[in-house]
């Protein structure tokens, strides 16, 4: 293991494969030619050792590729010389890839990266946050031109692992708060809870139930701070016993509308933190013969294009999700090529979309 320290310190990484195209240096600036004695004494294997893990191979094990890694991060290491060529490929990870979500957001970092000749890899976490470690190991052995992470997040070492391999990284929708440094794109979600409640409010609707998202995710607690922010100021509380924290699905959707329309004291609205759930919330209405929205008022979030094929057309909060993927992807490219974006933080608008789901309320 200190063979490993002392090349990592002291060499000018130099990974002696074909297909590594360039060299790799230690610090932001180079450092002393290392002893190579230490290599020697292991048989030359730890500058092979050190190459593989800076490339993303598979064959070391678990604990020397943590040992590496923390060198890594410790010492600033960082390419000096001309960047290997990246894959003419972006990397779309989801956190889940199922639904119109996710195909909002193909479709918008399609559009952007087919302009610059790229391809795209969409993969799946499968509900890990954040990504597994093997999900890493795979987008560095891949050196695309930059990843886009999706309603997920990095940890900070996995973060530090592909930005000393000058893999861009851009987050789109962050469950958690991204910090200053990893560049991401979002939406207007407190506004967007904000204009949800106003609209009930103004049609005069008071038993407002809520339908939340995940309490770890940063969208659905600022849409639900939106929302009572707007009772506040009506001075109509929030009734605890009609909060609902969901998982942005339609069958949690349609559990909950279960239990808060069987309520003593049904809500006269409810509003689903996306369009999934608001469907639930249609099928729950249906099972208890309540008309939309003579009976009960339904407001969603996303805007998805099946929002206005539902039956009556469901009033939401659009979200602008094909813009804030190609955003994304435009960051990405922009990082790529060495420039830096003018700000880490986009935050794109959100806007109430009035159709039929809504209705005064009816003395």
């Amino acid at each position: 293991m200190r063979n490993i320290r002392v090349t990592v310190r002291k060499f000018e990484l130099n990974c002696g494969h074909d297909d590594d195209q360039g060299a790799d240096t230690a610090g932001p600036h180079p450092l002393p030619a290392a002893d190579h004695r230490p290599a020697r004494r292991a048989g030359g294997g730890v500058p092979a050792t050190v190459s593989k893990v800076v490339n993303g191979r598979s064959e070391v094990a678990p604990e020397t590729r943590a040992l590496v890694e923390d060198l890594i991060r410790e010492h600033g290491y960082r390419r000096q010389k001309k960047r290997p060529t990246a894959a003419p490929l972006i990397e779309l990870v989801f956190n889940e890839l199922e639904g119109g979500y996710a195909m909002e957001v193909i479709k918008g970092v399609e559009q952007v990266a087919r302009e610059h000749g790229l391809a795209v890899v969409v993969s799946e976490l499968q509900d890990h946050h954040p990504p597994a470690k093997g999900w890493i190991e795979g987008v560095i052995g891949r050196r695309p031109h930059g990843v886009i992470v999706v309603f997920s997040g990095l940890t900070r070492a996995q973060y530090g692992q592909l930005r000393t391999r000058d893999i861009p990284v851009v987050l789109v929708d962050p469950t958690g708060d991204p910090g200053h440094k990893m560049p991401s794109v979002g939406a207007g979600n407190w506004s967007g809870g904000l204009s949800a409640a106003r609209h009930l409010l103004e049609l005069g609707h008071r038993r407002i139930a809520l339908i939340t998202g995940p309490a770890d995710a940063l969208s659905s607690r600022a849409r639900l701070d939106g929302f009572r922010a707007a009772m506040d100021t009506a001075g109509v509380p929030t009734d605890p016993e009609l909060v609902r924290q969901g998982d942005f699905s339609a069958e949690d959707g349609l559990e909950h509308a279960r239990s808060l329309l069987a309520l003593p004291q049904p809500p006269t609205a409810v509003f689903a933190f996306n369009d999934a759930q608001a469907m639930g919330v249609y099928q729950a209405a249906h099972e208890r013969g309540l008309r939309i929205p003579d009976e009960l008022s339904v407001v969603g979030f996303d805007d998805l294009p099946m929002a206005q094929w539902l039956i009556p057309a469901l009033t939401t909060v659009r979200q602008p999700l094909t813009e804030m993927a190609a955003a994304a992807t435009t960051m990405v490219v922009a990082i790529a090529r060495g420039d830096s974006p003018p700000q880490n933080r986009l935050e794109l608008t959100t806007g109430l979309v009035v159709r039929g789901s809504t209705a005064p309320l009816v003395a």
